[in-house]
């Protein structure tokens, strides 16, 4: 069984900058208001050419460089998205984008949880011997599915990507643990649904042709989801990996809300120093949110070769998990 380590990271967001003021002009809200609830300031929306494989591209370029390695040296792309170019997939799009001529590649849907799914499907993989260095990305363009109008939700989204590059080692191991879990009862809390029309092809022959709604949310089912959730499942994927909460150096949470990254740190007890959030400047980019701060971290110093990371994402499906890996410290 072959080990694994996280080696190189990026992000890429738009240029478009929508601050809290210049929502206030778009919908009834307020800088306090939105800051006060959610502790977001702004977030980068695309521009409507923009596609998501253009952002994910830009982010796997800078996390192959980073690993030292070119998109050639490249044998997996897993996409975590939920809102792709093509229905189809675009992972296919990001790998002749970046030139990564030998991977595989394929999307993974699980909403904002979908960077955790993404790197525990990839790590398998690795474990197995089937490929050496593998690319995982999230990346979002939910500007694409918000309801403008709909205050309770339009403030929170941001467009982004993240990502970074996993090598397997026969020497070593630094994806420590993990837990998945997933509770479609309570699919109606968070939702981007798709409503059929009946269209009639001829006498008593008819099929469904409709398209996708906005996003839905009910903030406060969510909100106390989150809460009692994500701090057991990391619980249970230190339990997993031989490790306390004393023995993490940083949390990253899927950046949704700063009270709920809050409140988790308040019940896992773990010091306010050691919780990376970065919602202020980027809002919600679902999967992207938690490789982003990643980078975002490793680029400023504050994570260092040998750190105990724990990642945490939650969010539509329901879907949650969380995973607990040391960072590269075979990269140097």
């Amino acid at each position: 069984m072959k080990g694994l380590t996280i080696i190189g990271s990026g992000s890429a967001v738009p240029d478009q900058l929508l601050s809290n003021r210049d929502l206030s002009a778009i919908v009834d809200t307020s800088d306090e208001w939105i800051e006060s609830r959610t502790g977001m300031k702004e977030r980068y929306v695309s521009l409507s050419q923009e596609t998501l494989a253009q952002l994910a591209a830009k982010a796997s370029i800078k996390a192959i460089s980073m690993a030292g390695l070119t998109p050639e040296d490249i044998d997996l792309i897993v996409l975590a998205t939920s809102t792709p170019d093509d229905l189809f997939g675009s992972a296919c799009q990001v790998q002749r984008r970046i030139g990564a001529k030998r991977a595989v590649a394929f999307d993974l849907t699980a909403a904002c949880s979908g960077f955790v799914f993404a790197l525990v499907t990839a790590s398998q993989f690795v474990r197995q011997g089937v490929y050496h260095n593998v690319l995982i990305i999230g990346a979002d363009i939910l500007s694409r599915w918000v309801n403008w109008e709909d205050r309770t939700t339009c403030v929170l989204f941001g467009d982004g990507a993240g990502a970074v590059v996993c090598q397997s080692s026969e020497t070593e191991d630094n994806f420590l643990g993990f837990e998945l879990c997933s509770d479609g009862t309570l699919n109606s809390s968070l939702n981007l649904t798709y409503v059929s029309e009946p269209l009639n092809l001829m006498e008593n022959i008819s099929v469904g042709s409709g398209g996708y709604q906005s996003i839905n949310m009910k903030g406060k089912e969510v909100y106390r989801f989150a809460v009692e959730k994500v701090p057991e499942v990391i619980e249970k994927a230190l339990h997993r990996s031989n490790l306390t909460v004393k023995d993490i150096d940083w949390l990253i949470l899927h950046q949704a809300n700063q009270r709920i990254i809050d409140s988790v740190a308040v019940r896992l007890g773990l010091n306010k120093d050691k919780v990376i959030s970065n919602i202020a400047k980027y809002g919600n980019t679902s999967a992207g949110s938690i490789p982003i701060a990643l980078d975002e971290a490793v680029g400023q110093s504050l994570i260092k070769p040998g750190d105990v990371i724990a990642i945490s994402g939650f969010g539509a499906g329901l879907t949650w998990g969380a995973a607990i890996f040391r960072w590269g410290i075979n990269y140097g």
